[in-house]
């Protein structure tokens, strides 16, 4: 559904009206299309003195085509993206080289801008004063992601020892348009596990000859995720119940791949789903736990059979495909990457969703309990957790709900199911195999939650 009310503050009058009356006005965020640049305009990199990743970070944007900027060379043009390595920062009194870097640029982000803020992981660090300092980048990064404007973002990535060159991935996926509605996030890369890719051949294609299954792929999200999937070369095996069989083919024909219905409650789906997956292409590559229903009622008066239906799609479905996936004759392929989809409500909570958010919150136990075993296999498991995102489901939502949905955040407005799916596509990639256990928020920095 169109948000009306964004539409008229992008209007010059609108704008000026809504800004005179102190309500938001929503910008207009740059998104992703094939052989766009990787950010737009020049990258300002600077570093705290002693730091390890300024000079690779450098390469890597060099070796992109982009135009890498120092604070000596700083002028008076505007910037795409402001990069500080803070891993030389060791006590609190060295936070001030974060003052000094981002306060007189801090201005001169441009529209879409994006910041990233790179520091050690603190429980790593081997003095607590380092420890300290490091753990204040979070509530820098945070608080500055609501400060800047005009569609910009900021992020923080701690960057274990060992791990400079495994951040690449990340790296591209936080100054693309890729992340639009992804702000605030802290996400942590570590040195990928023996016998994972460090890179793709091609950035353009990071999934080429690679296989993903889909579940919940007939719309919504669920089709975004197979059109980005397949964009990015994946042969996608799209999977959903066999009711929505004929949206299912749809999506197909429009983007590729099988299509495949099965309903993944079925006592024998894990079976089924692994053999169709060994016998049609000797294994899989990613496999993108998208399926989900909501059935809300406070919990006084939810039935059991809301309660039951919401866990066994969402959450234990989940459990039970992966451990066919990963059993003794499993066929996730070393190097594997399994995703799923959260929420913010497994985050935060939300009135009414007793049910989902238990399964949503359930999902991200799993992908931390199941990490170490996908290392033990050089894969990642990980997850997203959208916020408000523009679906069928918002559509239906009363009036003020809505608006008050998609207000509650940095962006001021909802987000859209192709954000969740470029999350998940940089989760997937064969360079993100440093990230690792991790829930990455597609929720234009909610105010809801941590």
């Amino acid at each position: 559904m169109a948000d009306r009310y964004q539409e008229l503050t992008l209007n010059p009058l609108g704008r000026t009206i809504a800004k005179r009356a102190g309500l938001p006005t929503p910008p207009r965020l740059r998104r992703y299309e094939p052989g766009q640049a990787l950010v737009e305009g020049p990258v300002l990199v600077g570093g705290a003195p002693g730091g390890r990743v300024e000079a690779p970070i450098a390469d890597v944007l060099h070796a992109a085509g982009v135009d890498v900027r120092t604070p000596s060379e700083a002028g008076d043009e505007r910037f795409g993206a402001l990069v500080f390595d803070a891993t030389g920062i060791g006590s609190s009194d060295e936070l001030r080289h974060l003052y000094e870097f981002f306060h007189p640029v801090a201005r001169s982000l441009g529209p879409g801008g994006r910041v990233i803020v790179i520091g050690t992981p603190p429980e790593d660090c081997r003095r607590p004063r380092e420890a300290i300092a490091q753990r204040a980048l979070e509530g820098f990064e945070r608080s500055f992601a609501k400060e800047i404007v005009g569609g910009a973002t900021a992020q923080l990535v701690y960057v274990a020892e060992g791990a400079e060159a495994a951040g690449e991935s990340t790296l591209r996926f936080l100054l693309s348009a890729k992340s639009a509605y992804v702000s605030g996030q802290v996400v942590r890369v570590r040195p990928p596990a023996d016998g994972d890719e460090s890179a793709p051949e091609d950035w353009e294609r990071p999934l080429a000859g690679r296989v993903a299954v889909v579940t919940g792929a007939s719309r919504g999200i669920g089709e975004a995720i197979t059109r980005v999937l397949a964009r990015d070369g994946a042969h996608v095996v799209a999977l959903d119940v066999p009711a929505q069989g004929e949206a299912l083919s749809g999506v197909v024909n429009r983007f590729g791949g099988e299509a495949v219905q099965l309903d993944i409650t079925a006592s024998d789906a894990p079976q089924e789903l692994a053999e169709h997956l060994r016998e049609r292409h000797d294994g899989v590559d990613v496999v993108v736990h998208n399926a989900g229903i909501t059935r809300d009622k406070t919990l006084a008066r939810m039935d059991e059979s809301r309660w039951s239906s919401v866990l066994a799609v969402n959450l234990t479905s989940q459990e039970r495909i992966n451990d066919a996936l990963l059993g003794k004759r499993g066929v996730l392929r070393r190097g594997g990457r399994i995703v799923s989809v959260s929420s913010v409500s497994g985050i935060a909570g939300n009135r009414g969703q007793t049910n989902y958010a238990a399964s949503k919150a359930g999902i991200i136990g799993m992908v931390q309990a199941l990490a170490p075993t996908l290392v033990r296999q050089a894969g990642t498991i990980n997850a997203v957790a959208p916020g408000f995102i523009e679906t069928e489901m918002t559509g239906a939502m009363p009036l003020l709900t809505r608006e008050g949905g998609r207000r509650i955040n940095s962006m001021s407005q909802g987000g859209l199911p192709v954000d969740v799916a470029e999350t998940i596509a940089w989760f997937a990639s064969a360079g993100s195999g440093g990230v690792n256990g991790q829930v990455v928020r597609v929720d234009g920095q909610s105010m809801l939650g941590a």
